[in-house]
């Protein structure tokens, strides 16, 4: 990796820097668009204590979810946990802390941090425990609550293609909490199924920008089916 240039030639070298009690924020929604590689390396790396932000927490033994396994996760910020028997297992018996999030919160939270904002006020879980704790205000005769954005050391994403700058284009849903997360990473990774010469990318149809990027690798995926369901 040289100057504009960001593509890495390993997973190793992708996630270089990666420790111990640091926040990661992961893209996807259930296992649609994935850094499932990169997940991967963060188990093998074996960095502990770490807060994790995604949507979810990928489901038993494939995403996120491999990194319960090991314990790797100490705080889980999401907004949906219901398809991974090892989360609700660790956070009933108190293993793992849980902040649990609005999903349309949560990517604001997200936005707010890749631009620079610290906080904003929402209408979304006041007078629930999503509330507790956290400042409100009345503004035209409804109350607000105070959210904090987010931002992570890392940020890993999965995009379809990038060109060596580090431009990004997501495929169909696959764009999901993706572009959010690339921009509120400290260091911002991006695996992609293919890198493209810079030029070759319709500027048009770019969805992240090289300048939120940081480190680009090419990998193959195995794109699996959450749930899958068949007509007898």
């Amino acid at each position: 990796m040289a100057g504009l240039d960001k593509r890495v030639g390993s997973y190793e070298e992708a996630l270089a820097g990666l420790t111990d009690g640091m926040t990661v924020l992961a893209g996807g929604f259930g296992l649609c668009g994935i850094p499932e590689n990169l997940i991967a390396e963060i188990r093998r790396r074996g960095v502990r204590d770490l807060t994790v932000v995604s949507n979810n927490c990928g489901v038993d033994g494939f995403g996120l979810g491999v990194l319960l396994e090991d314990r790797q996760i100490r705080k889980m910020i999401a907004s949906y946990v219901g398809e991974n028997a090892l989360f609700e297992q660790q956070l009933l018996s108190g293993e793992l802390e849980v902040e649990l999030t609005p999903q349309g919160t949560l990517a604001e939270k997200l936005r707010a941090g890749g631009a620079g904002i610290p906080a904003f006020y929402t209408a979304t879980g006041y007078g629930t425990p999503v509330a507790d704790g956290k400042e409100v205000r009345e503004f035209k005769g409804r109350k607000y609550i105070l959210e904090e954005a987010i931002t992570g050391d890392f940020a890993i994403v999965k995009g379809w293609k990038a060109d060596h700058f580090g431009n990004v284009v997501y495929r169909h849903t696959a764009q999901n909490f993706n572009p959010l997360v690339a921009a509120a990473g400290r260091i911002t990774v991006v695996e992609v199924e293919e890198i493209v010469e810079p030029g070759e990318l319709e500027p048009s149809q770019i969805h992240t920008p090289g300048i939120y990027v940081d480190r680009i690798i090419q990998g193959s995926f195995e794109k699996r089916i959450e749930k899958r369901t068949l007509r007898s």
